[in-house]
Order: structure tokens, then C-alpha cells, then sequence
């Protein structure tokens, strides 16, 4: 016996290669679930025979958990056992390629699947009970680029990125902005966005209410009348914090209470955003353009949501 897992050996050490929470996850989640949204995929043109797409979607959340470069991803599905049981490859298969891996991102982000699958995903966590829907926390947060931005004559590398002030801070940003609405209870991801960072905090906000939460939790920058009112329309508590408006009165004893009572309750999304920033690698952005920064958000919070579940189940 020389030690080395022959390929004919198939899978029969079930020592080998074990990932207690990648063997938990090809269980727990209903990957068939995500098939009927990949057959969307257009078919690449003529060549070698395709990898399954739902082998190729499983080949991008391990990206996203383990920060790897399209490179990196390729060698540690040809090096990690775990890896190939999470795919389903058998040793001696032959695995996708940095460039294949690449190819199947950009396609995703064209065809807008990304955002899909994480709505599929979400409706998984409902259908378990994990998410418990007392309120949601909306806030936005700021996301660098690494190309620079126009200079003199010289155009900007990545022209969808913008230039903002810094709020609290000295200087500018330039990059974009995530948005996210997170289950209060749970920290589970429920909604997220992707604009230019010069749009201001409140013009997505709307979208990042689900609609069945009992309350919505927010700093002053989302304090507007109309949105009070639609809140109250629809029988949803009110927790935004309060702001006094340009030459107005001050805050009442009352409202500045208000605020005192939501702001750590509100304050437990930076928690998430600090998760996805500093464990899962968005402190920037990976690519050019608005289109697959966002399909990369979406794929970086399913993978986000993907592990909190396992936590939470």
C-alpha cells in the first residue's frame, strides 16, 4: 500500500476529505431547487461538453467561503477532496478550469440569475422557519473599487463607480454602495442592492422592505413622511429613527427616547456588513461594472445566508 486514495477507490474512505459544514450543506439546502433557474443559461458555444451548471454554482459559493480567485478555486478543486465531494466529482473527473469558472460568472450576471437564486434561497430559509420576520434592519454601506477614478484626460477604468463624501470622515469615496435589508432575529440576508455610491442611502430603501415583517428598523438618513405612512398602511411598525429637519423644531423628549430605544437594535446590521466585508472579501469590489458587482453580491450573500442557516438550523 503506498497511502494514495487510487482513483478506482471511488469514495470508500469516508475519513478522507471531510468538511463537516460542506457535507451539511449539500444535505440541508434543495439544490434541485436552483436547476429550473440554471436551465435559463444559455448553452456556450461548440467545444468540450459543458459542466452541470448547478456543479458550476456550487464551484462559485466555494469562492465566496473560502475568498478564492478564479485561479486559486481551480487548484483547490483539483487539490481538496472535500471540494470534489461538495461538487460531486469523482477523482479521476476532470474539474472546470479558472477560464470556465470566469465564463460561467459573467453569463450569470448577464442573464440576472444571480439575484434569482438568491430569492430561491430565501424562500428555502422561509420554508424551514429560520427566518422569524419580527423586523427587518435596512442600512447601506460603502464598497470600494480598486480602479481609479477619471483623472485630467484619462477616463475612468470602471465607469459606473462614483465619487462620494465620506459620512463622519474626511475626504471621498469612490466605489459603491451595498444596501441590505437583514432579518432582525435571525441576521439572515433578505434583501440586497447594488448602486453607484453617490446614491443616497434613502432612494432604494423601499425595496429592502419585505412586506411581512412586523417592523422596519432604520437610522434618521430613512426617516421620510411618505415612508411612515406606507408603513402604517400596510401594519408595520415604525422604528426609523427620528431626525430634526433643516430650521425645525428640535426632537421631542419623546422622539429622541425613540431613538435611544432603536439605535443598538438597528445597529446589529453593521455586524453583517462587517461579516461580508472582512470574512467574505467585499470590502471591494472584484470587477468591472455595475452588472457584476451586483451578481457577485447576490452570489456573496446566498453564500453569506448559506452558512448563518447552519448556525441557525
Amino acid at each position: 500500500m503506498n497511502g494514495q486514495l487510487g482513483f478506482g477507490d471511488g469514495w470508500i474512505s469516508v475519513k478522507v476529505g471531510r468538511n463537516a459544514a460542506l457535507e451539511r450543506m449539500a444535505v440541508e439546502v434543495k439544490w434541485y431547487r436552483f436547476e429550473k433557474l440554471l436551465a435559463r443559461l444559455h448553452p456556450e458555444g461548440a467545444g468540450r461538453p459543458p459542466f452541470d451548471p448547478l456543479l458550476m454554482l456550487k464551484a462559485l459559493l466555494l469562492q465566496q467561503w473560502y475568498r478564492l480567485s478564479d485561479a486559486d478555486l481551480e487548484e483547490a478543486i483539483n487539490d481538496r477532496v472535500s471540494f470534489r465531494r461538495f461538487l460531486g466529482l469523482a477523482l479521476d473527473a476532470a474539474a472546470p478550469d479558472h477560464t470556465t469558472l470566469c465564463r460561467f460568472r459573467n453569463r450569470l450576471a448577464e442573464a440576472g440569475l444571480a439575484a434569482k437564486l438568491f430569492g430561491e434561497f430565501e424562500r428555502q430559509l422561509e420554508s424551514r422557519g429560520l427566518l422569524l420576520k419580527q423586523g427587518t434592519m435596512i442600512d447601506a454601506s460603502l464598497v470600494a473599487t480598486p480602479h481609479r477614478p477619471a483623472t485630467g484626460t484619462t477616463p475612468a477604468v470602471d465607469a459606473q463607480a462614483a465619487t462620494t463624501a465620506r459620512k463622519g470622515k474626511r475626504g471621498t469615496h469612490y466605489g459603491y454602495k451595498m444596501h441590505a435589508g437583514v432579518d432582525q432575529a435571525s441576521r439572515l440576508i433578505r434583501r440586497v442592492l447594488l448602486t453607484p455610491a453617490n446614491v443616497n442611502d434613502t432612494v432604494p430603501a423601499d425595496a429592502l422592505v419585505c412586506g411581512d415583517e412586523q417592523a422596519v428598523y432604520a437610522d434618521k438618513a430613512y426617516a421620510k413622511r411618505a415612508r411612515r405612512h406606507w408603513l402604517k398602511q400596510h401594519g408595520i411598525k415604525d422604528r426609523i429613527m427620528h431626525k430634526s429637519w433643516g430650521g425645525g423644531p428640535p426632537l421631542s423628549p419623546w422622539q429622541k427616547r425613540h431613538n435611544a430605544l432603536i439605535a443598538p437594535i438597528r445597529a446589529e446590521v453593521e455586524g453583517v456588513f462587517a461579516t461580508l466585508k472582512r470574512w467574505l472579501g467585499f470590502a471591494r469590489v472584484r470587477y468591472r461594472g455595475l452588472t457584476r458587482n451586483a451578481s457577485h453580491l447576490n452570489l456573496l450573500a446566498m453564500a453569506y445566508n448559506m452558512k448563518r442557516a447552519l448556525k441557525r438550523a
